[in-house]
């Protein structure tokens, strides 16, 4: 099913060399669920459940079905999710299934490598095989035809990358984060990447040291780092789920471990034993 985009992004001049920022390097966000709050404003669904020391809780998912930001269906859905994990039950989510996540699903995963071209810039998540292609200095097309990361399309503003994506498709365990929030086919996201000096993040890191559990053990960085990091800002619009559009952030520090191999293998039984939506090849590879 194809998707229209009513404004197609905006596109910029292309910015010479000098001008190019450079974010080659592994990048690490080693945090669960991984979206950060924002200073004020609209923002994110949060984990109901607290541990003791004040942070969501990874191990129960009680996504806030009252934020203001749910339409009363998006609500019922959150809340249907935090009712399974309250009563001990687990829930397929597109990670523990191993399907793509789309975005802004894909950004909770701990580290990030981004590979930048003329033409192209590559996204290459640690979470099995997740890549994303960016095409710069391009236009949505007239019909956008859903595809798992969407149709991204980018440009530079200074030093500041912008990635702008429509037509996430939307597969059997589809949702915005780990608490099930949905989307519908009017999703769009738009990223904006900048080298920043540490202490113009430190807002942002404070916060989400708050909010999020620090996983660590072999995507970690180094805690007394206080050079350029990488972060990203991200605004959600959907006016199919959501009453308003809403920001949140993720900001990298550079990983102190080396690229993990992770292989994510399906499993032919999901929580409760049933036969799991395995991805199957609609045709031969060759």
């Amino acid at each position: 099913m194809a998707a229209s985009l009513a404004a197609p992004a905006q596109i910029s001049a292309v910015e010479s060399p000098a001008k190019i920022p450079d974010f080659s390097g592994v990048w690490s966000h080693p945090f669960l669920t991984g979206f950060e709050p924002p200073a004020s404003g609209p923002g994110p669904v949060l984990n109901q459940s607290r541990r003791r020391d004040g942070r969501a809780n990874f191990q129960t998912l009680v996504g806030d079905y009252k934020n203001p930001i749910l339409k009363p269906e998006a609500a019922a859905t959150v809340k249907r999710y935090g009712d399974l994990s309250l009563a001990g039950k687990g829930y397929t989510t597109p990670s523990n299934q191993c399907w793509p996540g789309g975005v802004p699903y894909v950004f909770w995963d701990f580290l990030v490598q981004m590979f930048q071209t003329p033409d192209h810039i590559y996204i290459v998540y640690r979470q099995g095989a997740e890549l994303r292609r960016v095409r710069m200095n391009q236009r949505h097309p007239a019909k956008v035809t859903p595809s798992w990361y969407g149709d991204s399309v980018g440009h530079y503003e200074g030093d500041t990358l912008v990635i702008d994506t429509v037509g996430v498709k939307k597969g059997p365990f589809a949702m915005l984060d780990m608490y099930g929030t949905p989307f519908s086919d009017k999703l769009h996201v738009v990223e904006r990447y900048r080298l920043v000096d540490y202490d113009q993040a430190k807002d942002s890191i404070e916060r989400n040291d708050k909010e999020n559990i620090h996983a660590g053990l072999g995507w970690d960085f180094d805690p007394d780092y206080r050079g350029k990091v990488l972060q990203m800002q991200f605004t959600v619009e959907d006016d199919g789920v959501f009453t308003a559009p809403w920001k949140s952030s993720i900001t990298y520090r550079p990983s102190v471990d080396p690229w993990t191999e992770l292989i994510c293998a399906e499993n032919a039984r999901d929580f409760d034993l049933k036969e799991s939506q395995i991805p199957e090849a609609g045709k031969p590879d060759f």
